[in-house]
């Protein structure tokens, strides 16, 4: 088991739905993606799911299960996974909180991203938010953390850590979003009221002056989700008895590696967004290989593609991860021996939708000592591995132990 190499290439949200724009074809049907159409046409493919119906179907719940993790057992909440990625100590009573900075109009979010605020931007909005509420109430219980563009953390600390459901804010764009938050506990109502009275801060600060004036959507109101505390999760070294990494530029994909003691490989320019560095991941990725039995690459390009509905981001960054990083990959792992390469997304982020669903996604395994067990799919697609002799009831978080058992 140990002798082989794998790789798990985890192209975010990449699967989609025939678009007329393509002469209703999908993204991944229309893009130039050479190597994994050959590791289709060489491996064995089917489709899977990553989540299971009665929990989120985001990239939290679905990137827990490829890392082999059953999120039945194992997912608390988005929040503490990205706080673990920052560095960010939490107590008992404690909750994790995604804070998005939103642009809100007549009661409903009009820009889950604030147009793609700065984040030198977003970093005086956290500030003066931390300000007003620790002088307003000398006692709050909430610290606001700084992240990414419009990406944040918000800590509150609260006895009553019952479960808040809140959509995620890409998921109700354009809705009346006041009926997502009618809770009867203190805890709810408090929440609450954070995020509305946010609006007195933000609103007319002068960061949102000047974003106004130059043609720019304002951050003018938070959004909490995806809350939640420190998940005990074993090591998974401990679990499947070999080492492994991760190449990321998500947070939340950070913290699902810390929490599971898996080897978190910061690479410089990854940053989540279309202009991630390639190069450098797949660099950096074949680099992994030397230390661990198995590399785990995730791309976000797709899915804030998806999320955009920018169809051309789409095909750019499948054929990216195709030309870029699967090349690399193939260069550099026949040197070790035997490898298998597996490729897949963790959910679909359909253009037409600008969310996620929970349609099953194509997943490719190749083995490069059982290229005789290929089946008949000739290319990478979500139409052709449903035909593929892996089947379509299969469970992400059973990926890992298949692959080490050469189930697959």
């Amino acid at each position: 088991m140990i002798n082989l190499k794998y790789v798990i290439m985890i192209g975010d949200g990449m699967s989609d739905y025939p678009l007329p724009e393509l002469d209703n074809h999908t993204p991944l049907e229309v893009a130039k993606k050479p190597n994994m159409d050959m590791l289709a046409k060489k491996g064995r493919s089917g489709l899977t799911t990553n989540a299971p119906d009665h929990l989120p179907i985001g990239s939290d719940v679905a990137n827990m299960s490829i890392f082999g993790y059953n999120p039945d057992e194992y997912y608390t909440g988005r929040g503490p996974l990205e706080a673990a990625s920052q560095g960010i100590e939490t107590v008992d009573g404690d909750v994790v909180f995604r804070c998005n900075l939103i642009t809100e109009e007549n009661g409903e979010i009009v820009d889950f991203t604030s147009g793609h605020i700065t984040t030198e931007e977003a970093t005086e909005l956290m500030d003066a938010l931390n300000k007003y509420f620790k002088d307003k109430y000398p006692d709050f219980k909430g610290f606001w953390h700084h992240g990414i563009s419009y990406r944040h953390l918000f800590v509150y600390h609260d006895p009553d850590t019952s479960k808040l459901e809140i959509p995620a804010p890409h998921d109700i764009v354009d809705e009346k979003f006041d009926k997502y938050l009618d809770w009867d506990t203190s805890y709810g109502k408090a929440i609450k009221d954070i995020m509305f009275e946010s609006k007195k801060v933000l609103e007319n600060h002068p960061v949102n002056q000047k974003r106004i004036s130059e043609g720019k959507k304002p951050a003018n109101m938070i959004w909490l989700w995806g809350q939640g505390t420190k998940p005990d999760m074993p090591a998974f070294k401990d679990v499947y008895g070999i080492d492994a990494a991760v190449i990321t530029g998500v947070d939340l994909l950070k913290g699902l590696a810390i929490f599971s003691k898996l080897n978190k490989i910061d690479v410089p320019g990854a940053t989540g967004y279309f202009d991630t560095d390639y190069e450098a991941k797949a660099e950096y990725a074949s680099k992994a290989l030397e230390d661990n039995d198995l590399v785990i690459i995730h791309v976000e390009a797709p899915d804030e593609a998806g999320h955009a509905a920018e169809i051309d981001e789409k095909i750019k960054a499948i054929e990216r991860i195709d030309k870029i990083i699967l090349t690399k990959i193939l260069d550099e792992i026949p040197k070790y021996g035997d490898y298998k390469i597996v490729v897949l997304p963790d959910h679909p982020t359909p253009v037409p939708i600008k969310t996620h669903t929970r349609d099953l996604v194509p997943i490719t395994v190749y083995s490069s000592k059982d290229e005789d067990k290929a089946d008949d799919v000739e290319s990478y697609s979500e139409a052709n591995n449903a035909k593929g002799s892996l089947g379509t009831d299969n469970v992400g978080c059973d990926l890992i132990k298949n692959l080490l058992d050469d189930i697959w």
